[in-house]
């Protein structure tokens, strides 16, 4: 990332931060029970997938992104945040060799404009970074402004994975499949598109609870769950999210490497009306 616009603000009169958090982030959301509703069978069942017609698309694209943040000084007790989230999709034929076919990255300044002196605003505006505000009522906050800085993040590079992922869309062919990290319900046009897929490899909600939450953690490889909708739509609210969309979604297992005894869970997603 570019200095440019960090040494213009701390010329400007921004002290340095002294403690700077964890600089690379994934996903925080707040893990919590949501509930699932069944959708193929009346409870959380396992089914085998051996003998199964695998799929054979002529090509499959994969899309992921990174975020990264730090802060890197303070105007009083408003932090100022210097922020990358890039995305790309890498495209795998027939000879199975990925290559990365789309690709898009963002640098950000997240901080409150009108907490700042001029001088500071006029630095930022004169090296043309783009801002994100976080709210007045976190920047008043020391101990809510990071967090708030930090959804701002994860919010910039949910946006930018869905604009790439959406370009990509109208460039697939007729037997060419987009996997994306996530869900699909935050983009209607993601939702309506007959070979989309999202794939969460790790959850900010349980789902399942009691015998149902056993049999999903403990599923066998070559094995899938039922077919199930979270409660209410996914869990990661959005107000990009289209209210008649739901996530419907499969469990299956993630091998972990033996020294880890922790189950592992992911999911597939498709629209559900």
């Amino acid at each position: 990332m570019s200095r440019s616009w960090v040494e213009a603000i701390l010329a400007a009169g921004v002290v340095p931060a002294s403690y700077v958090p964890e600089a690379s982030v994934g996903r925080t959301d707040l893990e919590e029970f949501t509930g699932a509703d069944p959708v193929e069978d009346p409870e959380l069942r396992v089914h085998s997938l051996a003998g199964a017609r695998p799929l054979a698309p002529a090509a499959v694209g994969f899309l992921d992104g990174i975020e990264q943040w730090r802060v890197v000084g303070y105007a009083g007790v408003t932090p100022i945040v210097r922020a990358h989230v890039a995305a790309a999709i890498r495209l795998r034929g027939a000879d199975r060799r990925p290559r990365t076919i789309a690709e898009a990255a963002e640098e950000l300044a997240i901080t409150r404009l009108d907490h700042l002196p001029a001088a500071v605003r006029a630095a930022l505006d004169g090296a043309g970074v783009s801002v994100v505000e976080i709210s007045a009522a976190d920047a008043g906050q020391p101990a809510r402004a990071l967090p708030a800085a930090r959804i701002e993040v994860q919010r910039a590079r949910a946006t930018l994975e869905r604009r790439l992922a959406e370009r990509q869309l109208s460039r697939l062919g007729a037997d060419e499949w987009l996997v994306v990290d996530g869900v699909l319900s935050d983009s209607p046009t993601l939702s309506a598109h007959p070979r989309a897929v999202g794939v969460v490899k790790s959850h900010g909600a349980e789902y399942f609870e009691g015998p149902e939450l056993e049999r999903a953690l403990t599923l066998p490889a070559v094995h899938r769950t039922s077919v199930w909708a979270a409660a209410g739509g996914s869990a990661r609210a959005s107000g990009n999210r289209r209210p008649s969309i739901r996530d419907l979604g499969l469990a299956h297992h993630r091998t972990r490497a033996a020294r880890d005894a922790r189950p592992a869970l992911g999911s597939v997603t498709l629209p559900y009306p």
